[in-house]
């Protein structure tokens, strides 16, 4: 089933529930190849993927309860909600946008181009029939050190968010957005 890229952006929403199947790892490499054709300044190709599942997504978890639990120690429940969340979660890709030493303006660009990689990877999931979030707090550990420890990541990589994938045990209603006419201005 072909899905147009319009029609994709108008359903495309956050899944956080997912049925438990693992995903296929052909279409685990589509979502990539779809990843690397987001545009990007010089074509640097900034981004880098982790892909993290069984054993990684093990220590992925443990460390997030432990975050989690640190951050949040009089909220009980939502660190287990937050948990419930990611153990139902099959799949996690941690993107990085490359950093340029003493290129401010470069790096900044490199983190624009990844954010476009990781809204490719949302949209191919959308059309292969998976669902996507895209995390930024919480428990996608983006602003914790401890990632950048188990993903043995690089100091000139920086993590611009994790996307939580599967298939989707919920169909959560497509939202509201405001009207483009309201957050225009024509000059």
């Amino acid at each position: 089933m072909t899905i147009n890229v319009i029609d994709a952006m108008k359903k495309r929403r956050a899944i956080r529930q997912f049925d438990g199947r693992l995903v296929e790892e052909d279409k685990i490499r589509t979502l990539l190849e779809t990843a690397i054709l987001a545009p990007n300044d010089r074509m640097r190709q900034p981004w880098h993927f982790y892909i993290i599942q069984g054993a990684g997504k093990v220590n992925f978890t443990q460390l997030a309860e432990e975050y989690l639990q640190e951050r949040f120690p009089t909220k009980p429940n939502l660190v287990q909600e937050s948990l419930k969340v990611l153990n139902n979660t099959p799949l996690l890709i941690v993107i990085t946008a490359d950093q340029i030493a003493n290129d401010a303006d470069a790096s900044e660009d490199n983190v624009f181009a990844s954010c476009c990689a990781a809204h490719s990877i949302w949209l191919a999931a959308e059309e292969l029939g998976l669902g996507c979030v895209w995390r930024t707090r919480g428990i996608a550990l983006v602003r914790d050190a401890r990632l950048n420890e188990l993903l043995h990541c690089p100091p000139e990589q920086k993590v611009i968010g994790t996307l939580c994938l599967g298939y989707p045990a919920e169909q959560p209603p497509i939202p509201a957005r405001t009207s483009y006419t309201e957050k225009v201005t024509w000059v």
